[in-house]
């Protein structure tokens, strides 16, 4: 009697999750729609486009191994990319996202690269409960305890990127004598939140530094001659530019065409864009300069996903001829990808607050060619950090980009101008 009991049990058993698997397959979508924006033209094009390869490249492979796999469902999902020319128009970029969320019924809704672009679509994504996969808007302002609908993806927060600025200048600019400090900076989420932390982190009780110079100026801003003139008469011994590409571009022109130069200089694109800036400006600009060293340059153990040295190969092969340089946003949008095939791999539904949930169970155990993925409690990313570089000539009329600080990743010593 036992005997046959368990017997019934264990057909019963067996019948349910036959049936079970039955129904979730019955029910299972036709494809995973994911919603995105980018930037075709204006002046976040040359940090929107390369994202946008990026994720598609993550995408296309997906698909070719018939989808992502989709916990709920219990097999892989093709998925389906809808992304709109917001033209780098904040105004165009609420009403796409709001039309992403509203009339295509996206499962999973990204905004377009860069803070400032983001900021337009954070208030949106949470008025409709829709968690904002937030690939680099690392504004510190968009992630706060009282809104779960968002998560940054691919590089740090703002907040504390200049960490790195600030230990190298205490430690081996210090030494080199530089106590003069001037900081310019862009009036955005992205660098005037960077510009905050490096002054909060650069003064206080016993800091050996006088911060000369803080101002920030329109994002708009192209012309710097007045400006470079200013900061120069102040006679800084270091000289920190946070702007965006067309920012930085506009600061090194005016730097060459003043003839001035200073003992230190750092800018961001550099070593974000190199291919960007290295072609607008010439590489005899950046020779000198410091910058952040992104996974662009930096071979991270990749423990899911492509290598760098096998998603550059994958880059070169749909995207050489398109126009679009490579760079550090072709990584992010990549990563981004990565991130969201990982999510779906372990979420329990396609419930907004269960893929943030899933979106939290990776932190600090994924491994990407971004680095190590880490979130805080508000979603925003604390890991994937950016060691500081300096370009240096290479002997070939180019220049490469040596990692100088944290010292336990350096490969090169700083060379300090007079």
């Amino acid at each position: 009697m036992v005997r046959k009991s368990r017997r019934l049990a264990t057909i019963t058993a067996l019948l349910f999750l036959s049936w079970n698997s039955y129904a979730l397959a019955q029910t299972a979508p036709s494809q995973i729609k994911i919603g995105h924006l980018h930037a075709s033209t204006g002046p976040y094009a040359s940090i929107s486009m390369p994202l946008y390869y990026g994720l598609r490249i993550w995408i296309d492979q997906a698909n070719a191994q018939g989808g992502a796999l989709v916990k709920p469902y219990g097999r892989k999902i093709p998925l389906r990319l809808v992304s709109y020319d917001d033209q780098s128009n904040p105004a165009t970029a609420a009403a796409l996202t709001n039309r992403l969320i509203t009339q295509d019924k996206v499962d999973i809704v990204l905004p377009d690269s860069g803070s400032v672009l983001t900021a337009v679509s954070v208030p949106i994504a949470r008025e409709h409960q829709m968690l904002l996969f937030d690939p680099t808007g690392t504004g510190a302002a968009f992630f706060s305890a009282d809104n779960p609908y968002i998560v940054l993806l691919a590089d740090p927060v703002s907040s504390i990127w200049p960490k790195y600025i600030a230990d190298f200048l205490k430690d081996d600019g210090a030494k080199a004598g530089l106590k003069r400090l001037a900081i310019l900076y862009s009036t955005n989420d992205f660098t005037g939140t960077q510009a905050k932390a490096l002054h909060a982190f650069l003064t206080g009780p016993g800091s050996p530094f006088a911060i000369v110079y803080f101002q920030g100026v329109p994002t708009t801003t192209s012309n710097y001659a007045v400006l470079i003139n200013n900061i120069a008469a102040l006679r800084p011994d270091a000289v920190i530019e946070l702007g965006y590409v067309a920012n930085d571009i506009a600061f090194l022109r005016g730097l060459q065409d003043s003839g001035r130069a200073f003992r230190w200089l750092f800018a961001i694109y550099p070593g974000l864009e190199t291919e960007v800036l290295e072609k607008s400006v010439g590489a005899r600009a950046l020779e000198g300069i410091f910058t952040y060293v992104s996974a662009a340059a930096l071979a991270y153990p990749a423990e899911v996903g492509l290598s760098l040295a096998q998603f550059r190969a994958a880059w070169d092969k749909a995207y050489a001829h398109s126009g679009v340089e490579f760079g550090w946003n072709s990584v992010a949008g990549y990563t981004t990808g990565v991130v969201i095939g990982q999510t779906l791999a372990n979420t329990e539904s396609m419930a907004q607050l269960d893929l943030r949930k899933a979106v939290f169970s990776l932190s600090g155990k994924l491994k990407t060619l971004d680095g190590t993925f880490e979130l805080n409690p508000q979603g925003a990313q604390t890991g994937e950090q950016t060691p500081i570089g300096q370009f240096v000539a290479d002997g070939k009329g180019g220049v490469r980009l040596g990692v100088v600080y944290p010292h336990e990743l350096a490969t090169a010593k700083p060379v300090f101008g007079k």
